[in-house]
């Protein structure tokens, strides 16, 4: 290779391997990326379960039971102390003076548990369970929310669990979608009075079932079927 020299050569030096394999500007080559931490432990089937183990316990009270169940949801914490601390789900159990159901709810529960000690995205257990219906049909919780079947509130439990822990965020309405349902709801409430037919509950009377947040609060307004709890429209 010919270099042209434009300058005086006032000094000369012998370069060693690994700086003549250096840029010109004579800066050093960037070091590779810092590999992440190796310490840090993720969830998996192999973590041994601690002496203690924090959780939550939730009772449900369905219709279709004399007896309500309670279901607690116990979690590990990881990397406890450090930046990379996370709490996971760890195991479930389901109790009730109910022993109806106590078979499949055993087996039920073994298997969510093993899920959750698998370790990975476990959320997907929550639309699963949910989309499971009773032949024998649903019921009405309070507030005018359907459930399709007992297992579906289980689901519904462990979806309130996974959002407080943080492992799914809270479906919540944008400004626009806000604003709309409350001028929604206040013409149909205004629309209701004129009429004589207040009735003291979440939703009006008559709502029917929206297909998205599974709650009766669909009603029409403007020729177009709205739902008062989380916007849809039959308008789009």
């Amino acid at each position: 290779m010919t270099v042209k020299i434009d300058k005086k050569i006032v000094d000369q030096q012998v370069l060693k391997d690994e700086q003549a394999q250096q840029p010109a500007g004579g800066e050093a080559p960037r070091q590779e990326a810092a590999e992440p931490e190796s310490n840090v432990v993720h969830m998996h089937e192999r973590v041994e379960r601690p002496e203690m183990l924090v959780g939550s316990t939730y009772k449900v009270k369905t219709p279709v039971s004399d007896h309500a169940m309670y279901i607690t949801i116990n979690d590990i914490v990881l990397n406890e102390g450090t930046e990379h601390e996370l709490r996971r789900p760890f195991e479930i159990f389901i109790n009730s003076k109910n022993m109806d159901h106590f078979q499949w709810i055993v087996g039920l529960t073994r298997i969510i548990s093993a899920v959750f000690r698998k370790g990975g995205d476990v959320t997907f257990l929550v639309e699963e369970m949910k989309a499971v219906f009773d032949p024998k049909g649903g019921y009405w919780k309070p507030g005018g929310r359907f459930m399709p079947s007992i297992v579906a509130e289980i689901g519904d439990v462990i979806e309130k669990h996974l959002i407080h822990i943080g492992m799914l965020q809270p479906p919540e309405l944008d400004e626009h979608q806000k604003k709309l349902v409350e001028e929604k709801r206040k013409q149909f409430e205004a629309k209701m009075e004129e009429g004589g037919k207040v009735e003291n509950s979440d939703f009006p009377e008559g709502a029917q079932l929206c297909g998205k947040c599974s709650t009766k609060a669909m009603v029409m307004m403007d020729g177009c079927l709205t739902c008062l709890n989380c916007g849809e429209s039959k308008c789009g």
